[in-house]
């Protein structure tokens, strides 16, 4: 069930790196900023969200599987937010 988490970290990778790429950014420092914020978010919301539902929801396969792959979503809107703040510095400071 983890191998959609990691595949997404290293997507995560891969996507602020042609970010940094395509805007004229740092080429290391973006991308280590969306894998940390990816990893820290996925597990802090492991942590604060699926464990104190696991033991409410019924021992369903279907129901299990998308408790836990909730922090995946999480984690990918705030890649996506953070990656915005990025763009954003980016162009402020061209300005």
């Amino acid at each position: 069930m983890l191998f959609l988490a990691k595949l997404c970290g290293i997507l995560t990778l891969i996507w602020f790196y042609m970010t940094a790429k395509n805007h004229g950014g740092p080429l290391l420092n973006w991308p280590v900023i969306g894998l940390i914020g990816y990893w820290l978010t996925w597990w802090l919301s492991k942590m604060l969200i699926v464990v104190p539902l696991a033991g409410m929801v019924p021992k369903h396969s279907v129901v299990e599987f998308l408790l836990t792959q909730l922090p995946v979503l999480c984690s990918l809107a705030v890649c996506y937010l953070i990656r915005g703040k990025l763009i954003a510095s980016l162009s402020a400071v061209d300005k």
